[in-house]
């Protein structure tokens, strides 16, 4: 099987932590850091609804995924098991499409990199921000497995504690007062109501939402490079669950407490924004590194997937 021989070449780097935080990582992206900011401004609070049920999808679809990867850990995934049990054609044609998929997400989060950066140093333009860590990502990912894996470790944790401390820093400004009249649980429901645009915003944005859970599938992609698949792929899926009401639900929660949706911009993080509004310029600063840093993860994760032979299986089926 194509699939199988690619596996063989590969080289088990990834140890037990890598796989962790490589599926806790993938969870945390642009998509919740910037693309979660034009949902708010046509869904409002229910938001947290929409990223609930997307968020119980994909839970389903990765426990699926890891229970296939466990019994056959071998490069290429999904793809390699569409052309296992539905043809030539449809591992081909799912190969092909994420690989074109991770060439256009690569794209968007360059340009995201450059709009975060111009946070700071708004005459820099996009492209030349893209440009700088296109080479270095590029350059550094040269090497091996195991510098993409400890490269998304750093990224990871960088995210996880950042989005954690908001949590935990946004949860006391709302419950001590600190945070400004403004400030309190009721703007969930009292600016226009949990759906100002009723269910129908809220739908036409679920494909937004859906596309903010991009990257969990790297646990899959990565088990044929695991040490030991069999205990640190069923761990890394049977969390995401725990993960998506942790970082989106709850972060998300606190964000839409702290200021009214529709003081939302559709060009800037809600993550920094929010901690602009509310004159903490330190904590506004510091999100913006993190955003910056969970975009240049989720470009360093398209970049092993296009140069690896986990996404050439497919296409080779």
């Amino acid at each position: 099987m194509e699939g199988q021989q690619h596996g063989d070449r590969l080289k088990r780097g990834l140890k037990n932590r890598h796989i962790q935080l490589i599926a806790l990582g993938g969870a945390i992206g642009t998509g919740l850091f910037l693309g979660s900011a034009s949902v708010i401004q046509n869904a409002g609070p229910g938001i947290i609804l929409g990223y609930a049920i997307a968020g119980f999808i994909a839970f389903l679809i990765m426990r699926q995924l890891g229970e296939m990867v466990v019994e056959e850990p071998v490069a290429g995934s999904f793809s390699h098991f569409a052309y296992k049990y539905w043809g030539g054609f449809a591992g081909f044609a799912s190969g092909w499409n994420y690989w074109v998929l991770y060439v256009l997400v690569a794209m968007a989060e360059l340009t995201a990199v450059g709009k975060y950066v111009q946070f700071w140093w708004p005459e820099i333009p996009t492209w030349v921000s893209a440009a700088v860590f296109f080479i270095a990502i590029n350059a550094i990912n040269l090497t091996n497995v195991k510098v993409f894996g400890e490269m998304e470790f750093w990224f990871a944790i960088i995210k996880v504690v950042a989005v954690v401390a908001m949590i935990l820093f946004g949860g006391w400004l709302l419950f001590s007062g600190n945070g400004g009249p403004q400030a309190t649980v009721r703007n969930l429901w009292e600016q226009g109501g949990f759906l100002p645009h009723g269910f129908t915003g809220l739908v036409m944005m679920m494909a937004i939402i859906m596309f903010s859970f991009g990257g969990l599938e790297l646990v899959g992609i990565t088990a044929a490079e695991a040490d030991n698949p069999e205990q640190s792929i069923p761990k890394a899926t049977n969390q995401v669950i725990y993960r998506i009401l942790i970082f989106y639900v709850g972060s998300l929660a606190v964000l839409l407490s702290l200021l009214p949706w529709s003081r939302v911009t559709a060009d800037t993080s809600p993550f920094v924004l929010i901690f602009h509004e509310l004159g903490d310029t330190f904590v506004a600063n510091a999100l913006n590194i993190v955003v910056l840093t969970a975009a240049l993860s989720v470009y360093n994760s398209c970049v092993l997937l296009q140069q690896s032979d986990a996404v050439r299986s497919g296409p080779a089926g």
